[in-house]
């Protein structure tokens, strides 16, 4: 149920935060996930705590996708594999703590209630979170967006080109992405007006901006690669973090192990993905994740602790895949249209880890060598989709469909190392 809230939230999280921004839905769905997560806790029936998960997921996407979208339009160019990769450390951490945490703290209402309350130390931080000034841009919010771009100069001592240049860089900016989209979603600027609009106007409007991601051909791309990545890598991470039960070992241990093999595949991550980029390590990431999991049947019982270490492995090579292919999307999807890719390949990755538990199941009962052979083929499947994706490492966040379409502008290293991303300082 909290994975079927997650994929229901993130389809609505896509033009919610594209619709009234990134910061203000991160604040609402930070707060509304701290006070579900304490509070369901104390729910009385069964009924009422299934909600709460329900809600819970709705409120997941919200949070961390759109925090991460966030991050990654107010990061240069050359920070941004370490911090994007650099996001996930928590999520590791997590992982460990909760099988520790859960063997000393067995009765399960004073365990979500423990687990929740860190929820609390990120609500101070709203207050200093900026608006994405590239948000901004696009929506023509230009005066704000310069706030926020002469408050981060201040912070970095930096200097910025004159007010009035950049107020005129972003409105060309805006120009360029509201033609765009008055052509894709069909509506005139005449007809700007609710009251002049027709019911036909907003039905091809809402119809345009569903299928937008499928508009053209290189987005198209993008698209299905994204969306048969996130459903398998969510699969097999979730399915194997919670597989304990299925590989018939002790729960709280699998856990704390779990957690830790995604440490290093998350921190040998960054130079990885750094040097060789973003396309090559997701797909070796896939590609060494399929050969453990296929393999994972071949020792006999004797050798019980080989199968589990070759499922580790494919743990960490599913994490590193999971971590370098929400980089790789929040770099492809256009600015115009970001949070609604990454909320599509969001949606998709939920539909990966709702199905995971029943399969597993299913499987284990009948074909239990079975289990890691399926996710093994579907991690080949993946590996192999990344073959026509373009690569994004050292090149500058595409703004609209048309920048994606067009050329893209590509910074060699010796560029990117002596300053910042030209285009994220002045959107």
């Amino acid at each position: 149920m909290y994975m079927f809230g997650v994929l229901v939230g993130a389809g609505f999280n896509g033009f919610l935060a594209d619709r009234f921004g990134r910061l203000t839905m991160i604040t609402i769905a930070s707060i509304a996930y701290t006070i579900i997560s304490v509070g369901s806790a104390w729910l009385p029936t069964l009924s009422t705590l299934i909600a709460a998960r329900f809600l819970l997921g709705i409120m997941h996407p919200t949070s961390l996708q759109t925090g991460y979208i966030l991050i990654m339009e107010v990061t240069e160019m050359k920070m941004r594999s370490r911090i994007g990769i650099l996001q996930f450390i928590s999520w590791t951490a997590g992982t460990m703590l909760w099988g520790g945490w859960a063997y000393l703290v067995r009765n399960w209402r004073w365990l979500q209630t423990m687990v929740s309350l860190p929820c609390l130390l990120f609500l101070p931080a709203l207050w200093i979170l900026e608006e994405s000034p590239r948000w901004l841009v696009v929506r023509g919010h230009h005066d704000r967006a310069l706030r926020v771009l002469q408050k981060a100069a201040a912070w970095n001592n930096a200097s910025l080109p004159p007010s009035q240049e950049l107020l005129s860089i972003m409105k060309e900016i805006e120009l360029k992405v509201m033609s765009k989209l008055q052509h894709i979603y069909l509506v005139s600027s005449s007809s700007s007006n609710d009251a002049e609009k027709t019911v036909m106007d907003r039905v091809q409007g809402l119809l345009a901006r569903l299928v937008i991601l499928f508009r053209t051909r290189k987005l198209r791309i993008i698209t299905l690669v994204m969306l048969i990545q996130y459903f398998v890598v969510a699969m097999i991470s979730f399915g194997l973090t919670l597989g304990a039960g299925t590989f018939n070992v002790n729960p709280f241990l699998y856990m704390t192990i779990a957690g830790i093999m995604e440490l290093p595949g998350t921190t040998l991550l960054i130079p990885l993905i750094s040097t060789y980029g973003r396309k090559k390590v997701t797909t070796i990431s896939f590609a060494l994740c399929a050969i453990s999991l296929m393999t994972e049947p071949l020792p006999s019982k004797d050798y019980k602790w080989l199968s589990v270490t070759l499922v580790m492995v494919g743990k960490m090579t599913s994490s590193c895949a999971f971590s370098a292919v929400f980089l790789y999307a929040s770099e492809l999807f256009p600015t115009e249209i970001r949070t609604q890719g990454m909320s599509s390949a969001m949606m998709s990755s939920r539909a990966g880890a709702i199905i995971a538990p029943f399969l597993m199941s299913a499987l284990n009962s009948t074909f239990p060598w079975a289990i890691t052979v399926v996710f093994g083929a579907l991690s080949l499947v993946a590996a192999v989709s990344s073959f026509p994706l373009p690569e994004t490492l050292n090149t500058d966040l595409p703004d609209t469909i048309t920048d994606l379409e067009g050329k893209r502008s590509i910074t060699s290293k010796k560029d990117t190392n002596s300053g910042p991303d030209t285009r994220v300082t002045t959107c």
